[in-house]
């Protein structure tokens, strides 16, 4: 029933004139670590999950929705931060299958460089100046690690809240460190009202990705289980 009900609603939305739509409701930007503690498996597990994040239905309904606008950075070390998929506007069904086609097929833009977690925040900040039309900026950083280099988290953080970002993270745990990174971005990355969500290590990325793209876009998000299940 419920699939039934996204299919309809994106029907709906499809049909709907553009001069009857709501201007858009959320720029999301979806900052992914590929330093070098990210192998070239681990890179398509990230790129992957992705994808098929925005290939879920619910996500796809709520993505449209909000006519969202969605813009990929891939980040490293000092100097490292590339665009690899500019602001695309959600506003049909296809625009979300181009996505995820797009995403899948993305090239890897660095290897083997340092994690340089407040260079990247500080770079995929100004990226929103492209978006002032969206009534909600939202950042996305994902990770393995923390910082080591630039050290540069704090103050850019506080130029993101300055300028009116919410900033959610996604950290990726390893065997044996508890955790670590978890714990690094909640004192560290998010802003006050963001949320940290854990894979437990790369292989639950795809389960991790999709259930924070529903909990940033999905509101009230009471249906969504405290604790879903998680890929060890």
């Amino acid at each position: 029933m419920k699939r039934l009900f996204v299919a309809l609603a994106l029907i709906v939305l499809a049909l709907l004139p553009r001069e009857g739509r709501a201007t858009c409701g959320m720029a999301l930007l979806l900052a992914m670590d590929v330093s070098g503690s990210v192998d070239a498996s681990e890179y398509r597990l990230q790129v992957d999950g992705l994808a098929a994040a925005l290939r879920d239905p619910e996500v796809q309904a709520a993505l449209l929705k909000h006519r969202a606008a969605v813009s990929v950075v891939q980040w490293s070390g000092l100097g490292e931060q590339e665009v690899s998929i500019t602001w695309t506007r959600m506003e049909e069904p296809a625009a979300v299958a181009a996505l995820a086609t797009e995403v899948e097929q993305m090239r890897r833009a660095f290897r083997l460089g340092n994690t340089g977690v407040g260079e990247a925040i500080s770079f995929s900040t100004a990226q929103f100046d492209a978006v002032t039309d969206c009534m909600l900026w939202v950042m996305d950083v994902s990770g393995d690690g923390d910082e080591n280099v630039g050290f540069t988290v704090g103050a850019a953080r506080r130029e993101a809240m300055n300028r009116g970002i919410i900033i959610n993270g996604l950290a990726i745990e390893a065997p044996g460190t508890g955790r670590s990174i978890t714990n690094f971005y909640r004192n560290w990355v998010v802003t006050p009202g963001g949320f940290v969500e854990t894979a437990v290590n790369h292989h639950d990325f795809a389960r991790a990705i999709r259930y924070k793209l529903l909990r940033e876009l999905v509101a009230p998000v009471s249906s969504l289980p405290l604790n879903p299940p998680r890929v060890h």
